[in-house]
């Protein structure tokens, strides 16, 4: 990613500008159930404006229900979330939304609109929820477009993209809301392994030229290592370990990090 990428040229407008340090995300005692199953139990972590925090662990630990509760697409049973100092839950639906404003998803599947364009995918939601002139929002597009390798593909359908085509369009449309957190679940899981790098690549870039806030749920630690300033390690719906990639991917101190990671690694 060059200097002149839409997300660093200009420092007042990029997502994650002036964003670094202090407290953005908040969990507090937060714990979710589903039927008899406690998938949160009692949580408790922040997230630094700027960091980019991963999220590990074996499968229904808890990782992705942690994104889906930060996205409102479920709401926990107990405690309290907040985002750049404003609740999220328990809140009003109006403050629910522009909360909401702030933080963007890229999902397993791409969950892109297949009855329209790449570039209606990417300029939809900026002019129906961010008041955003159509004209603003396809410039915008055309830009983050370029910089995911895209930009002869405006008028193409979903449907006749590559899977890791999808996908950088996925992240693209993400970024195209401007938000304070971007969060990232299984983001390769459905890609062929050929494809893998590529999208991880483009998420590195990412994360070293912006300011721009990450959470991230990855099996693949590689990737981690690289982007993260904190992992955290989750088992039975709590954080068991936390600390730098170097400490946890290195010198864990808890027998279920290392048995974990000797299963992945």
């Amino acid at each position: 990613m060059s200097a002149e990428t839409p997300l660093t040229k200009d420092p007042d407008t990029a997502p994650g500008a002036e964003r670094t340090g202090g407290e953005l995300i908040r969990l507090a005692g937060v714990t979710k159930r589903f039927g008899t199953n406690t998938v949160l139990d009692h949580l408790d972590f922040t997230v630094d404006a700027g960091k980019h925090v991963t999220l590990i662990g074996p499968s229904g630990s808890g990782k992705t229900t942690i994104l889906r509760l930060l996205m409102t697409l479920t709401k926990p049973d107990e405690g309290v979330i907040t985002v750049d100092g404003q609740t999220l839950f328990p809140a009003p639906d109006r403050e629910v939304r522009e909360v909401r404003k702030k933080i963007g998803m890229v999902f397993q599947q791409f969950n892109l609109f297949p009855n329209m364009s790449v570039l209606r995918n990417l300029t939809e939601a900026p002019v129906r929820v961010l008041g955003l002139s159509r004209d603003e929002a396809e410039q915008r597009a055309r830009e983050l477009l370029d910089l995911v390798g895209l930009a002869d593909k405006c008028d193409a359908r979903p449907a006749m993209l590559s899977g890791g085509q999808q996908q950088r369009v996925a992240i693209a449309r993400a970024l195209a809301m401007r938000p304070r957190v971007l969060l990232l679940d299984e983001v390769t899981s459905a890609l062929d392994p050929e494809l893998v790098a590529g999208v991880l690549d483009l998420l590195r870039d990412i994360a070293r030229s912006t300011d721009i806030t990450m959470l991230c749920v990855t099996h693949e630690m590689g990737f981690a290592r690289d982007i993260s300033d904190q992992v955290l390690m989750f088992d039975s719906g709590r954080v068991i370990e936390s600390g730098s990639p170097e400490k946890i991917f290195s010198d864990p101190e808890r027998e279920r990090t290392r048995e974990f990671l000797s299963a992945v690694l």
